[in-house]
């Protein structure tokens, strides 16, 4: 290389560093091989290196970086994101593309690798005023052509393009990508050689990369044959790859050239002219970095001499002077030498035991080796092996060999192992090498500089962020067994020699902190203005920071006996005895504990100092109190379905009864300040759930992304953090997905540790698939919890775990008061308290939210986008046609212009804000209507089947009905004083009320949510034993004998909670229709006072009934009533859906049924059905029903009225009822935008799914077929999809639990088939499924049952065997269907 090239180069404005290189640059700052290249502020950082050591380079994290490669001999691939290679292959190249590659990586933030070819000559034109050129505006425009899309790579090619067009101004010189050669000839050469090649029609490449395709692509006019030619020595290189890329779909033939090292220019001109795909020239280069060019600063031998000089042996496992070819000095690659090392050794242990054992094993070789295991541990131990040796020879066996082999790598010794910690020569990025080495509990040892000057000391700058060592003490004592020991060699040269012998000899990890002021500089280099260093500045500076207590002098030792353990050396302690005693590190638990410091302590430490703290901890162990010594602990918490905060609260009262300071926060409460947050605390735990795929719950979601954003703090130093993760492992049953269970936990543990925090305990995950739930892994974490804040042998009565918190706000109601009309009346959000959210549902609404949008207000810092949702109660599901129209208005005034018909035969509203709700609520009750009950732990609305065909029967089941309903209606008159100001609303008349009584519910009211229904048989359409309670009609001759009652019917489950089931009703026998009301009191007394009030998740009469048992309950009931059941008499049901089109009763009324998809009345491009009902409702003389499958029959049409309704159907396209018999016999619940609860889509994403499915199944032949489909956003079963034929219930978005094998009729439940699946699987599922019922099914066998029969789900006989059998694996399903029809 010319002399005149790195003068030139160094001369450019940049801070520079340089690698053990021959030709050093001026004003550079050497930097030893394997160190991460230091980021400087402000400016572009370069550094020179050589091929020898650039792959000693930590490239993949670099950024504002120039790598300048002196002697270049092939170009090598940076591993950064955004990264650029430059190739020179003259002088003046080299400093304009230095100049280039500086600009690049200054304005692109990227890093360049500029590789300079050896040997390069002539002069150098330099430019003047260079720092102008590079802190100015670029004086060319970005190009048109340079539009990227977001490619990295069309980024940097359009600012290579931009800035090289601004040089060229500055210089006149051009800077192509690619210096072109060209001639006649049908071969174009590309080459990425460092050195021009000798041939013809070559392409000397210039920026390999990224590579310029488009000008690659119009070098090939007239080329047939492309030869790449490149350093290397794999199967293909970097620059093959990129022009195979470049040229994708041109018709070239493209070789590959390799060359490696020593190769002649005329192997490569040959090469060249050779037909071979691939040729590999020459050897592969191979750079060895030499021991010598890592510099270890002399200061540092103060330690090393006096480790070296060990009795025992020992290796100092990452010295440079000891490692071999590529080996590394890295603390983290040390550690793994010392796992090998350990692990060859306890293998050696292993054999010789095992040869002992062995029968055939020689009286010799039994006595050498039983003297060698007595001793391997001692001093003896290498002579007692080498006797091993003698005796076995070559070995016998292949134990024997194998021993003789472990021997001879020096294993009969047990040595010291030794990992160094500089930040001159050994730098542990990240503290990993140490967090290993600690956590492994192996023998290993780690000396760690700590380099820094004293805050006492006059020159002391300020403290480098993570750099302070001294810190690592709290965190080694933290783990308890890892001897500890801080020392200082300009105080006390023979507690450094006792910590190093204690630490070989302690069996187990150790960590030994020296203190070595400004051992990163030689003596004489200036560390201020003033001094320069030598070891009398050391000295001074030493005795500042241990007289001063910064650098606190101990030993740590948890081998010896509890009074024995800690062992202080410092001299003078003062600060420094405060700071480790106050830090409740494990340090000063332990010394609390068992105050008497050893006795180096002298009396000047304050002896009165130590016995009071020894009374205070004692007197707040006593009293069980918060004392001034007791542990703090900040709870942070995330939680969306409340279960996360619920656990956080109750560790946070049972952590006050231990007398830890315990308080609680929202995780996202300090979203904003984590790193000053966290510093105030010296304990914290994070408790978080798992929301949809592996992400952050809402009120945590701040926090997970700041947190990644953030550098490491040594303020976090003194604060200890562990997390706890809720979430479910067969939530995600791919094997792709499994990283999404308690995803949030799992990241933000390492995260904040990485901040400089200092762990607790251990990371805690609870998984909901466990026996136990959660508490399976949540009752061992709090174990540790409790013992890593030093409280575990704290002895409390624990007080019996709290009911719920409904209850709770139920008790103290005021018979469902609470402060509803105070937070009506507040304007200041739209919300209402959550108490209150509770006691609405039992006036008929929920408070909601938008959630299409709830992200995006949050980014703008203002509340969700509260809503409320009415629902009213509707017995039997009628209304006029007067109800109709003000249901219409209501929905238009308050609401969101829609409303929905729901699966209880109901209306409900959405999207109706605060301060219009009172206004609704009077609307719906001046239609005659209420809300009362429709929501909330009472009885709701009390379906009835609406078939007209049973129109005879259909008067008497429907006041049946209507009779229950306002039997079992609350008493309070708090609905009336909040909604109708005191007053019930009947038109124009209004009456008061006199005092509250509720004589069915008390003042606790139920459980749980409480639901009744009525069939008339064969109808099912009420899937009657899906309800707590269900009457099945026993009709002769159009009259209604009795009823037969079931009794433990529900839907709710909880995903992953094998406690929770869905279940059918069991039938307790007949009763005659004037003992409904009763009946139905009685079983609802029985739930009142039997339900389970302590877990809503198993409240319902359900589980009630299954505790009880059936025979228990059913005489429970029968002692409230005072009668006895009778036999329950035979009926038969037929299916469980609705019948469209026209209908005659028995009176000459006619009843049209008609097609609601998914029971929303609304306009859209797919339906008409709100303006046309309206303009139906106007003219109609008889009543709407509902039906429980959200479709609606148009009754009571007189026939001379029925011309001008079919006129009025078909203009509006609602007597259009030629769907497919999926899409007619499916439903679903709203789910997004408004429910609270929902997981994934339902009533926006069902229709949609419909369209897929029926293309299958007409391909099958089966599109008029009746196939039931249901679907809902969250397991809580509002659509009733356990009793479908196919179901799909939402877990996270787009993905959903799938069941098979429900019955046609309501009287199977189904069974889970698919854990979690996604649109294409379902698709790819039901295809084949689909095809086969159509050629495989018997006559009139409906889907359900044919799965079950075909093998594909085993048939769910009672809900308490839901989850058995379910989630087959799909081949074993598939091939249990085809043993089944073969």
């Amino acid at each position: 290389m010319s002399s005149s090239i790195p003068p030139a180069i160094s001369n450019l404005p940049s801070t520079s560093y340089h690698h053990p290189i021959a030709t050093v640059p001026s004003g550079s700052t050497k930097l030893n091989p394997y160190l991460p290249i230091p980021q400087a502020s402000g400016s572009t950082t370069v550094l020179f290196t050589n091929p020898t050591f650039l792959s000693s380079v930590p490239s993949a994290s670099l950024k504002r970086t120039v790598v300048q490669v002196i002697d270049a001999e092939e170009v090598v691939t940076p591993r950064a994101a955004r990264s650029l290679s430059l190739i020179s292959r003259s002088a003046q190249e080299a400093y304009d593309h230095s100049l280039l590659a500086l600009r690049l990586a200054q304005d692109e933030d990227a890093l360049v690798y500029h590789f300079i070819a050896a040997g390069l000559d002539g002069s150098v034109q330099q430019v003047e005023d260079a720092e102008s050129w590079l802190s100015g505006a670029l004086s060319s425009p970005v190009l048109a052509n340079g539009e990227s899309n977001g490619d990295v790579a069309d980024e940097l090619l359009t600012a290579y393009e931009a800035t090289c067009l601004s040089l060229l101004k500055l210089t006149r010189r051009a800077q192509p990508p690619f210096g072109y050669t060209k001639s006649e000839s049908s071969k174009l050469i590309v080459n990425f050689l460092p050195h021009s090649i000798e041939a013809e029609n070559v392409l000397d490449v210039i920026l390999a990369i990224p590579a310029p395709k488009e000008k690659l692509r119009s070098s090939l006019s007239g080329v047939q044959e492309v030869v790449v030619v490149e350093g290397g020595n794999g199967k293909f290189g970097p620059g093959w790859a990129s022009v195979v890329d470049a040229l994708e779909g041109a018709e070239v033939n493209i070789r590959s050239v390799l060359v490696g090292g020593n190769v002649a220019s005329s192997e490569i001109t040959s090469a060249l002219s050779a037909s071979t795909p691939i040729a590999r020239l020459g050897k592969p280069a191979s750079h060895s970095i030499p021991s010598s060019s890592v510099a270890v600063p002399s200061p540092e031998s103060k330690y090393t001499d006096l480790l070296t000089s060990s009795p025992s042996p020992l290796e100092i496992l990452n010295d440079p002077s000891h490692l071999a070819a590529n080996e590394s000095t890295s603390p983290l690659y040390a550690f793994g030498k010392a796992v090998a090392l350990r692990k060859e050794r306890a293998r050696l242990i292993e054999l010789a035991k095992k040869v002992l054992k062995a029968s055939n094993t020689g009286k010799d070789v039994h006595e050498a080796l039983s003297a060698w295991l007595l001793v391997r541990d001692e001093k003896d131990a290498a002579s007692a092996g080498k006797k091993v040796e003698e005796v076995l020879g070559a070995g016998n066996s292949e134990d024997e060999k194998e021993i003789v082999q472990l021997g001879s790598k020096g294993h009969w010794e047990k040595r010291a192992l030794w990992i160094v910690i500089s930040n001159s020569w050994a730098v542990d990025l990240a503290s990993s090498g140490l967090h290993h080495a600690l956590a492994s509990g192996l023998d290993i040892n780690l000396l760690v500089y700590e380099t820094a000057s004293s805050p006492f000391s006059p020159n002391a700058p300020a403290q480098p962020p993570k750099e302070r060592k001294k810190d690592l003490a709290l965190y080694a004592l933290n783990m308890g067994d890892v001897y500890v020991a801080s020392v200082a060699i300009y105080a006390d040269y023979a507690g450094v020699i006792n910590a190093m012998r204690e630490a070989e000899n302690y069996s187990g990890p150790g960590l030994v902190l020296a203190y070595l002021p400004w051992g990163d500089k030689e003596d004489g280099e200036a560390v201020s203005k003033k001094e320069n260093a030598g070891a009398l500045e050391r000295l001074r500076e030493t005795k500042r920071a241990v007289s001063g207590g910064w650098w606190p002098m101990f030993r740590w030792n948890p081998s010896l006996a509890d009074d024995k353990r800690f062992t202080l050396d410092s001299s003078y302690i003062k600060a420094a005895l405060s700071e480790f005693l106050d830090r409740e590190s494990h340090l000063s638990q332990l010394t609390l504990a068992q105050p008497a410091i050893d006795s180096s302590v002298t009396s000047s430490v304050g002896t009165d100092l130590v016995a009071a703290r020894k009374e205070k901890a004692r007197k707040a162990y006593d009293a069980l109190l918060n004392s001034l010594d007791g542990p703090g602990l900040l709870v942070l918490y995330a939680s969306d379905g409340g279960n996360a905060e619920k656990v956080a609260k109750r560790l946070v009262s049972r952590a006050k009864m231990r007398g830890v300071g315990a308080s609680l926060r929202v995780l996202d409460e300090i979203a904003s300040s984590i790193v000053d947050s966290l510093a105030e605390e010296k304990n914290v735990l994070i408790l978080t759930s798992t929301a949809g795929q592996g992400e952050a719950p809402q009120n945590g979601r701040e926090f997970y992304k700041a947190l990644s954003k953030l550098p490491a703090s040594d303020k976090l130093a003194e604060t200890k953090v562990t997390v706890f993760g809720m979430g479910d492992s067969h939530y995600w049953p791919r094997p792709e997905d499994a990283g999404y269970y308690n995803k949030p936990a799992k990241d933000i543990f390492p995260r904040v540790l990485g901040l400089g925090c200092a762990e607790l305990c251990p990371l805690g995950l609870g998984d909901d698939s466990d026996p136990d739930g959660y508490m399976t892994g949540y009752k061992p974490f709090e174990a540790s919890l409790w013992r890593a804040l030093g409280v575990d042998n704290v002895e409390v009565i624990e007080e019996k775990e709290e009911t719920v918190a409904n209850e709770h706000i139920k008790i103290a109601s005021d018979y469902l008061r609470g402060t509803i009309l105070e937070g009506l009346a507040d304007k200041s959000t739209g919300a209402i308290g959550p108490s209150d959210a509770q006691l609405t549902k039992f006036h008929g609404t929920y408070m909601q939210d938008d959630r299409d949008i709830r992200e995006s207000l949050k980014a703008q810092g203002l509340e969700p986008a509260y809503s409320f949702m009415i629902r009213v109660r509707l017995p039997a599901g009628v209304c006029t046609a007067d109800q109709w129209l003000h249901m219409d208005r209501i929905s238009d005034e308050h609401g969101n212009g829609t409303f929905k018909l729901t699966t209880r035969q109901t209306f409900q509203f959405h999207g109706i804000v605060k301060s219009h709700l009172k206004p609704a609520m009077q609307a719906i009750n001046r239609s005659l209507l209420d809300t009362i009950a429709a929501c909330g732990d009472v009885n709701r609305n009390v379906q009835c089947c609406v078939n007209p065909a049973f129109s005879k029967t259909h008067e008497t089941v429907y006041n049946f009905a209507v009779g229950i309903s306002e039997h079992l209606l609350p008493s309070t008159n708090a609905y009336h004083e909040i909604w109708l100001d005191k007053k019930k609303v009947y038109g124009d008349a209004t009456q008061n009320f006199s005092a509250d009584h509720e004589p069915l519910y008390g003042p606790y009211y139920l459980p749980r949510k409480f639901k009744i229904a009525v069939a008339v048989p064969p109808d099912n359409a009420v899937d009657v034993f899906t309800n707590d309670v269900g009457f099945i009609a026993i009709v002769e001759n159009d009259t209604v004998l009795g009823y037969n009652v079931s009794v433990g019917g529900g839907m709710g489950v909880t995903h992953g909670n094998k406690k929770t089931y869905p279940r059918l009703g069991d039938v307790l026998g007949f009763l005659s229709p004037e003992d409904g009301n009763k009946v139905a009191e009685s079983i609802m007394l029985v739930q009142r006072d039997y339900g389970n009030r302590q877990d809503r998740k198993n409240a319902r009469l359900k589980y009630t009934v299954d505790r009880l048992g059936v025979a228990k309950f059913k005489e429970l009931v029968e002692e409230r009533w005072g009668k006895k059941f009778g036999e329950a008499r035979p009926y038969t049901f037929s299916n469980n859906l609705d019948k469209y089109g026209w209908a005659q009763g028995h009176d000459g009324k006619h009843h049209f049924t008609m097609f609601i998809e998914n029971g929303r009345i609304e306009d859209s491009s797919r339906h008409q059905f709100k303006s046309g009902l309206q303009e139906i409702a106007k003219i109609h003389k008889g009543n709407f029903r509902l039906t429980a499958n959200q479709h609606l029959i148009l009754s009571d049409v007189a026939t001379e009225d029925l011309d001008e309704i079919k006129r009025l159907l078909s203009k509006w396209g609602l007597d259009n009822i030629d769907h497919s018999g999926v899409r007619l016999s499916s439903s679903a619940c709203v789910a997004f935008p408004t429910c609270g609860l929902a997981m994934a889509e339902s009533e926006r994403y069902l229709p949609l799914l419909i369209d897929k499915v029926e293309k299958i199944c007409e391909e099958a032949g089966v599109r008029n077929d009746d196939l039931v489909m249901r679907m809902t956003g969250c397991p809580n079963g509002c659509a009733r999809p356990w009793a479908a034929e196919v179901a799909f219930v939402g877990k996270a978005p787009g993905s959903y639990m799938m069941m098979l094998g429900g019955s046609h009729d309501g009287t199977r439940l189904n069974k889970p088939f698919i854990e979690s699946a996604t649109e294409p699987e379902i698709l790819a599922v039901l295809k084949p499924m689909i095809k086969r019922w159509a050629l495989e099914r018997n006559d009139g066998e409906r889907f359900g049952d044919w799965t079950v029969r075909a093998g594909y789900i085993k048939p769910t006989t009672h809900g308490t065997n839901f989850w058995e059998n379910g989630f087959p694996d799909a081949q074993q399903a598939v091939q249990a269907g085809q043993a089944i029809t073969a």
